[in-house]
C-alpha cells in the first residue's frame, strides 16, 4: 500500500464519526432540548418550523453518518440543508454574503463536508462498507 494512503480510511472514518456526532448535537438541541437546548430559553424548536425540520435532519443524518449508514444520500441531504441554512438564515437573516460578517462559517463548512462525503462515501469502516463487502461475498 502506498505510504500516502496508509491511513486514509481511518482518517476518513474519524472525520465521518466526529463530524456526524457534532452535527447530531445541533439537532439534539433543536429537537430534544439537549446540550443547552435551542433558543434563548434553552427549549426545543417546534417540529413544524424550519428549525424543527432542520433539527430532524440533523438528528437522523448525523446518527446515520456516524455509523456510515446510507451515507451518500443522507450526506447529500445534509449538505443541501446546510447550504439552505447558510443562505436563508445567515445571508438573508444576518445580511451579507460572506461568513466573516454573517456568522455562517459552520454551516458553510458542514455543507461542503457533507457534499464531500456524498461523493466520496463513508469508507470501509462503516455499515455501508460492511454491507458492500457482504454483497460482494454473496455474489
Amino acid at each position: 500500500m502506498d505510504e500516502r494512503h496508509r491511513y486514509e480510511d481511518m482518517t476518513l472514518t474519524a472525520l465521518r464519526i466526529f463530524a456526524g456526532l457534532a452535527y447530531f448535537t445541533h439537532g439534539g438541541q433543536k429537537v430534544f432540548g439537549w446540550f443547552g437546548g435551542f433558543g434563548a430559553d434553552g427549549g426545543t424548536a417546534d417540529l413544524m418550523t424550519r428549525f424543527g425540520a432542520a433539527g430532524l435532519i440533523e438528528v437522523v443524518c448525523g446518527l446515520a453518518i456516524v455509523f456510515g449508514l446510507f451515507t451518500r444520500p443522507l450526506a447529500f441531504l445534509a449538505s443541501g440543508q446546510m447550504a439552505a441554512a447558510y443562505f436563508w438564515v445567515h445571508v438573508m437573516g444576518q445580511g451579507g454574503l460572506f461568513w466573516w460578517g454573517n456568522g455562517g462559517e459552520l454551516a458553510m463548512v458542514y455543507s461542503f463536508l457533507w457534499l464531500y462525503l456524498a461523493v466520496r462515501g463513508p469508507g470501509s469502516f462503516s455499515v455501508d462498507g460492511w454491507l458492500a463487502k457482504r454483497k460482494d461475498v454473496a455474489n
